[in-house]
């Protein structure tokens, strides 16, 4: 037990993997970071702590220099594009989404252009040139159009369908629980999704398992999964903690 949490089923998988000699790979995606704040000190921390690789998804029109700075700071941590300002253009019937719906191709496609261009230019140490969009909802006719802008990957969430305009590299097992606490999730459900994560590589799919974060409305249980995630990973022989840049290759 670590935390009030019964994480030995993950241990028990993470063994099956040892004995067979294969390698887990995890990665790890927090969104809408804009700023400098606790939350993100926590969570740099964190990860840090355990070399655990940082790809932070950005605000681009909400974010500024007092971000470039600090995270000059930070070796080990990327910088991805979170969409424009993060804005709900669909209707109030339908699901949140910020890239797409009824506005022009070419405003969504300019937003994202501009976007690109001053996360390059606000981070150009540790850009990385992913679209994340807002609520992990982009309009399909849209993707044939972002490596024009520069994108060579775009990350949102569930097992990826490869052979699409461009690579995906998503997140699979989201912390928050966004329809009920908007907290931390049950840590037994949590770690239920991270073996079955695991099974379905270890039964042949090479996708590295994402794990998505969210640091502006970590509660205690948030915060207590991912210290702990992160503590037992780290100790254990076969798990690899992969920087996204690593993942997406030359």
């Amino acid at each position: 037990m670590t935390d009030g949490i019964a994480w030995d089923p993950l241990r028990h998988e993470l063994d099956r993997w040892q004995a067979a000699g294969r390698v887990a790979r995890f990665w790890l995606r927090d969104d809408d970071a804009v700023e400098p704040t606790r939350a993100l000190e926590t969570l740099m921390a964190l990860a840090g702590g355990s070399e655990v690789p940082l790809t932070l998804a950005v605000i681009p029109g909400l974010t500024g220099d007092a971000l470039a700075v600090r995270l000059g700071e930070e070796a080990d941590v990327a910088v991805a594009v979170h969409g424009w300002s993060h804005t709900n253009h669909a209707g109030p019937e339908a699901k949140k989404q910020e890239l797409g719906g009824e506005r022009p191709v070419e405003v969504v496609l300019g937003e994202l252009r501009e976007g690109f261009r001053l996360l390059e230019r606000l981070h150009p140490a540790r850009f990385l040139p992913v679209l994340v969009p807002p609520w992990n909802r982009i309009d399909a006719g849209l993707i044939p159009a972002l490596p024009g802008l520069g994108f060579a990957a775009l990350s949102v969430y569930g097992r990826a369908k490869q052979g699409g305009p461009v690579p995906l590299l998503n997140t699979h097992v989201d912390i928050i629980d966004w329809h009920g606490t908007r907290g931390g999730r049950g840590g037994a459900e949590l770690v239920a999704e991270l073996v079955a994560e695991l099974r379905d590589r270890f039964a042949g799919s090479d996708e590295p398992v994402g794990v998505l974060t969210h640091h502006l409305v970590h509660d205690a249980a948030a915060w207590d999964f991912l210290s702990a995630l992160f503590a037992i990973t780290a100790r254990h022989p076969v798990v690899r903690w992969s920087a996204a840049s690593e993942l997406l290759g030359p």
